[in-house]
């Protein structure tokens, strides 16, 4: 037990607003189930309160959350072995939330692209939700005092925000929270459009034929996988001006474990018709075992309750040490 106390804790969360890609798959969700069995107390969530600032309808987000839910344990995440939970399960999240939106300043807040980028995208729903949730993100993070977070490059910002806000909280208060770092684990891959692959597949691409679900079924994926851009040069080799090809490889390269020169020799001689098969071979293959548990575990709808309720009662008394700590600190008056 002490040896397990002096491990990093490190948070990952993902929001139910729809199936992962094969992206999100091969760029993160694939680590996150190694990360699980290493040298970390690791913790999961499904963020279903971020998800609360599209205003999506509470029948799709109740199902959304038990699936995302299903997804991390479908990944091979034990939950006995790690605290898996459903993010409003833990009141805490909400009620720090507020004390670090009274240490957050308007500017700063007011700074975050990513507000930005959604205001103008949507200016019909411009809530003040979507403008605290960097301040909703910090204290999912503060929260259980984490030392890593796994984040892409479009939350950079958020967690920089996260560790000013700690950091002028333990200034005003003293020391409460610990300051998080990035993790900066196994690198995983940068899966593109398969229609247009200048740009990362996203499961929010208007072409669906541009991303690969993991629920895809597995006529679905072939189909997607051979209707993908190419060239015309019908040669297997990674190069500058192959997008498409280089796309490819680098899906079939983490499917198979096979490196590019190695996948140059195997498809020589052939043509784009070969490879595309190949790669819609290993893709589903590398997804069968993940979706046969999914399917599983969504036709055991009182176990996925059951691990829910006790990744929230785990969860709930982490968070609970902090958020009193954090009360006491700024003054509250406590029973």
């Amino acid at each position: 037990m002490e040896t397990a106390e002096k491990k990093k804790i490190v948070l990952s969360a993902i929001q139910p607003t729809g199936t992962p890609t094969l992206g999100n798959y091969l760029g993160a969700l694939k680590n996150w189930k190694d990360m699980s069995e290493g040298e970390y107390n690791c913790l999961y969530a499904v963020a279903d309160l971020h998800s609360l600032t599209v205003r999506p309808e509470p029948a799709d987000l109740r199902r959304r959350t038990l699936e995302m839910y299903a997804i991390l344990l479908a990944l091979g995440i034990d939950p006995e072995k790690n605290i898996v939970f459903i993010q409003s399960h833990v009141p805490q999240h909400a009620q720090l939330a507020w004390l670090l939106n009274c240490c957050t300043q308007f500017g700063e807040a007011a700074r975050m692209t990513q507000f930005k980028d959604k205001s103008e995208k949507h200016p019909e729903n411009v809530n003040v939700g979507l403008f605290t949730y960097p301040i909703l993100m910090a204290a999912d993070i503060l929260l259980y005092q984490t030392d890593f977070v796994p984040i892409g490059a479009d939350q950079k910002q958020h967690l920089e925000l996260a560790r000013d806000i700690a950091e002028r909280f333990n200034t005003v208060y003293g020391n409460t929270f610990k300051i998080p770092e990035p993790f900066i684990g196994k690198v995983g891959a940068s899966v593109m459009s398969l229609q247009d692959p200048v740009h990362k597949m996203s499961k929010s691409d208007p072409n669906p034929r541009a991303f690969i679900s993991m629920l895809d079924d597995d006529n679905v994926i072939v189909k997607k996988i051979k209707s993908a851009v190419t060239d015309s040069e019908a040669v297997v080799k990674y190069a500058e001006g192959k997008d498409g090809i280089n796309n490819l490889m680098g899906i079939y390269s983490c499917c198979t474990g096979k490196n590019f020169e190695e996948i140059e020799q195997e498809f020589e001689g052939k043509g784009y018709g070969d490879f595309k098969s190949a790669v819609a071979e290993a893709v589903v293959e590398e997804l069968r075992p993940f979706k046969d548990e999914f399917n599983r575990l969504m036709n055991d709808k009182a176990y996925l309750t059951e691990c829910a309720k006790a990744g929230a009662e785990k969860a709930s008394h982490f968070a609970a040490r902090t958020l009193s700590k954090a009360m006491k600190k700024t003054g509250l008056f406590q029973l």
